[in-house]
């Protein structure tokens, strides 16, 4: 663990976050490389553009792409992308947007695609004037949805990789790429927390949009890859809707460090540290009364594995979402991956632990675990209030 915690002297709480990379809890432990770089050049002055020109080089070797720059999010990305496809280099279109003259505004989202990443990504596509086209049904889209929807007002389609997306049924990226190119309609990939870096575009994207903060270890940000003229027009909206989307060049200079550090790390290394954790987990908690655990592969073929732990509530005597909450209510707090726990079950992320954590982990869910258990009743909150206390406390924000 870090030597210092400087949580406690500002009133946070000391969470551990088994939930993986979410900007929520701050997305993920920054490379030491990364800070290092943040540091030396914060008190310096630099231009901006030639700082990104010096990006442009680290991106492109890095993903194989002709040239890149760093925006504040992977869905600033979403937004500046769709903005370039509409507006290309036409800087008076760029000052206008949302605003949009003519109707080549369209772009095409299959519906298994269309998920929320703490926003809607659609949301994404309508701030930069973007009129969403949606194809197929929730749980299938073949070609001829693509086909059938493309006209002379499309102006890009968008693929969506996440693990929130529907995993079956959907056109592949090679088959949507090529549909797509067929009738000069350029892709957009959003990438935000995928270790592949290289093959979104070896797949026929022509802009994939990765986050710099999330496995990267990176400061917060987005990275733009892909062709020179549609990166170049992509960057050309930081005149228009990007001015909001800015970052500073420590964020730069942080993200190229970050990439830097990414070709050097020890991969295998992580990986099997990380394989430890669970299997630590795994043979701690499967068998007890009511909980099954079992590691499973991440659903977008990233290179890292999570804990499933699955809660019978009538032998474990409390439910999967009320062992979640407990958890996060405890000292210290553990946040676990809870986004389908209605199906009773949650996920262990071992990616952001500190050395150390991952038995205090251990030890938690223990504790909480023997206390259901002693309990004569089973702990049994409505799922339904779970989900209204959420937003009713940010509506309360900051009380």
């Amino acid at each position: 663990m870090p030597n210092e915690d400087i949580r406690p002297s500002v009133g946070l709480r000391p969470v551990i976050n088994v939930s993986g990379t979410m900007t929520s809890l701050g997305a993920s432990i920054v490379v030491t490389q990364a800070i290092a770089a943040m540091g030396s050049i914060l008190p310096q002055f630099v231009e901006i553009n030639d700082l990104q020109r010096k990006a442009s080089t680290v991106i492109a070797r890095l993903t194989g792409g002709e040239a890149g720059f760093v925006t504040a999010s992977c869905s600033a990305g979403i937004s500046l992308a769709v903005a370039a496809a509409i507006t290309g280099n036409d800087l008076a279109a760029i000052e206008r947007l949302p605003e949009v003259r003519g109707d080549k505004n369209e772009v095409i989202v299959q519906m298994g695609h269309v998920v929320s990443y703490g926003a809607p990504v659609d949301q994404a596509v309508r701030l930069a004037g973007g009129k969403v086209v949606l194809i197929g049904q929730a749980t299938s889209t073949y070609r001829h949805h693509l086909e059938g929807a493309i006209t002379e007002k499309t102006a890009a389609a968008l693929y969506v990789v996440s693990h929130h997306v529907v995993n079956y049924g959907m056109l592949s990226l090679k088959e949507f790429c090529e549909i797509a190119h067929a009738k000069g309609v350029p892709v957009i990939v959003d990438a935000a927390s995928e270790y592949d870096l290289r093959i979104f575009l070896e797949q026929g994207a022509d802009l994939v949009l990765y986050s710099g903060h999330k496995f990267l270890g990176g400061p917060t940000s987005g990275i733009v890859a892909g062709r020179k003229d549609m990166v170049r027009n992509t960057f050309l909206q930081n005149l228009g809707i990007g001015r909001g989307m800015k970052v500073g060049k420590e964020s730069i200079f942080g993200v190229m460090a970050a990439l830097e550090a990414w070709e050097t790390r020890d991969h295998a290394g992580i990986r099997q540290r990380e394989a430890g954790y669970l299997r630590l987990w795994r043979d701690r908690f499967d068998g007890r009364p009511g909980v099954k655990a079992m590691i499973e592969p991440d659903p977008t073929n990233n290179p890292l594995d999570r804990l499933r732990l699955t809660i019978d509530q009538r032998e474990a005597h409390i439910t999967a979402w009320d062992l979640a909450d407990a958890l996060a209510r405890g000292n210290p707090p553990i946040i676990v991956r809870d986004h389908e726990v209605e199906h009773n079950y949650f996920y262990l992320d071992p990616c952001n632990l500190h050395p150390g954590e991952e038995v205090i982990v251990t030890a938690r869910i223990g504790e909480e675990l023997d206390r259901a258990q002693a309990s004569n009743e089973i702990i049994a909150t409505s799922l339904e209030d779970r989900s209204r206390r959420r937003f009713d406390g940010l509506l309360r924000w900051p009380d």
